[in-house]
């Protein structure tokens, strides 16, 4: 009697863990669409580890997107060819990108509208190793940058500047920003074009600055959604909170300096607090504004050439 008792009880555990089981999976599965759900409708962005994105990090880290009530998702990609990517196959809704890409995809029949414009800005940076200190000093050497965006358009504003003949400067495509910057500090190009923070890391290594798009007047910095968002009432007023809370962001971080989101940075951009604290400067943030009708018709100019 004492042994059909332990069986039963036996048989009994196991039916009670067979239903545990079964009963994990249907919530785990429940689980599971409810995240897709929620996933499917909120606004998802598309932003890379440079300090353009800075006031939608800020808006996120400080929880303006939930205060505001709405459901703003950042999806990280550490090329700009990676968030294009994400945009054409429909993973994200709108990216943060420049002027070139954004044109460019738009011929290639992917429809985009600029919300705002942002205050992403690049610099020439030569291996300090190299001793380049003039942009004719290009001249048969390699200038990391990225096809069909800011930085081919700014490499080949430098070699006309430097009025170099284009075939003797050497156009290396290195899409991913970290990897571009890393080949700066191992001596292995000669040139590049950085955008912030990882130009600021450059100076703080003492390698020469040749070039600064700001000197230009020319923002090609932009963040782009979908047009057909702007015509769904729920989607448009998703994009209306994210455009307040950069704005709000922006308020804060002109308030506060770029140092106070060191550690900000440090995680989403993968640079060292100690280089914000003594590269970064006193930059300041805009409100959201469109793009320049001149900035736009820069880039279609360049695109028309290639």
């Amino acid at each position: 009697m004492r042994l059909e008792c332990i069986l039963l009880a036996a048989v009994g555990m196991l039916l009670a863990c067979g239903q545990s089981e079964d009963e994990r999976q249907r919530v785990s599965h429940a689980e599971s669409v409810r995240a897709a759900r929620a996933d499917s409708a909120a606004l998802k962005v598309a932003v890379t580890p440079t300090l353009d994105c800075l006031p939608l990090y800020v808006a996120r880290a400080c929880n303006l997107f939930d205060t505001l009530g709405a459901d703003v998702r950042l999806r990280p990609y550490t090329a700009q060819m990676d968030c294009d990517t994400a945009f054409e196959r429909s993973r994200v809704d709108g990216m943060v990108t420049d002027l070139v890409r954004g044109q460019r995809l738009i011929r290639r029949g992917f429809p985009l509208t600029y919300v705002t414009a942002t205050d992403a800005y690049w610099q020439l940076v030569t291996n300090r190793n190299a001793r380049l200190t003039q942009l004719r000093h290009l001249d048969d050497r390699m200038v990391a940058m990225t096809r069909f965006s800011a930085t081919a358009l700014l490499a080949d504003e430098a070699v006309s500047r430097g009025r170099l003949k284009p075939e003797r400067v050497f156009m290396v495509q290195i899409n991913d920003v970290g990897v571009r910057l890393d080949m700066l500090r191992n001596n292995s190009m000669d040139a590049m074009l950085l955008p912030e923070p990882q130009a600021a890391v450059a100076r703080h290594g003492r390698h020469r600055v040749l070039l600064d798009s700001r000197s230009l007047d020319i923002c090609l910095g932009a963040v782009a959604f979908r047009p057909a968002l702007l015509k769904d009432t729920a989607r448009k007023r998703q994009i209306d909170v994210l455009i307040k809370a950069y704005n709000m962001a922006c308020d804060s971080i002109n308030k506060n300096g770029v140092a106070a989101y060191r550690d900000l940075i440090a995680r989403f951009c993968g640079v060292p607090g100690l280089v914000v604290d003594s590269a970064m400067g006193a930059l300041r943030f805009r409100h959201a504004a469109l793009p320049r009708k001149k900035d736009i018709e820069a880039a279609d100019k360049w695109l028309d050439r290639q």
